[in-house]
């Protein structure tokens, strides 16, 4: 089944909308690394991770993982790991998964080139928790950590997040 995102910062699953942040530059269908764009397009829900010290495992169908202080994602270009789960420290740029903040508190990997990675074409595009005041993010979709929680509850394998551009329209 799919989630899906519009333009206007709903997230629409099961009938039910929720409200979510976007990349601070908007959606994009053609990502690139550093463009601050939420990517269009339809993206497998991988796995989920989280903060063990913060919140009990999250109840989902996905795969679970606990996040562990040394967990990072690689979002060098030009590494061999590109756009893949690294341990710190990791002397190429990378993304700590282990915030101070409550960002990362339950993240979803999704399936947003990876398969395999396309240097250049984006790293570490997750749905994850949102700023307080719904900020925008990086690349990624953020939402409450208790609307996350939620749907995390009814979802399992094979069910993917669907990203619509302004027109409504998904990208293939």
């Amino acid at each position: 089944m799919d989630m899906q995102v519009f333009a206007d910062n709903r997230l629409l699953w099961r009938d039910r909308t929720y409200r979510c942040a976007l990349g601070r530059s908007g959606l994009s269908a053609d990502k690139s690394e550093g463009d601050g764009a939420t990517p269009v397009g339809c993206f497998d829900l991988r796995r989920v991770m989280y903060r063990d010290d913060r919140l009990a495992q999250p109840k989902t169908r996905l795969p679970v993982a606990p996040l562990a202080p040394n967990d990072g994602w690689c979002d060098d270009p030009e590494h061999p790991r590109y756009n893949q789960p690294v341990t710190r420290p990791f002397e190429h740029s990378h993304e700590a998964l282990w915030r101070d903040d409550n960002l990362y508190d339950v993240i979803v990997i999704l399936g947003h080139n990876d398969d395999p990675p396309v240097r250049g074409a984006g790293s570490a595009i997750f749905l994850h928790v949102a700023r307080p005041d719904y900020g925008p993010t990086e690349g990624c979709v953020a939402m409450a950590a208790t609307d996350l929680l939620e749907i995390l509850s009814t979802c399992g394998p094979g069910d993917r997040i669907r990203i619509l551009n302004a027109a409504g329209v998904p990208r293939k």
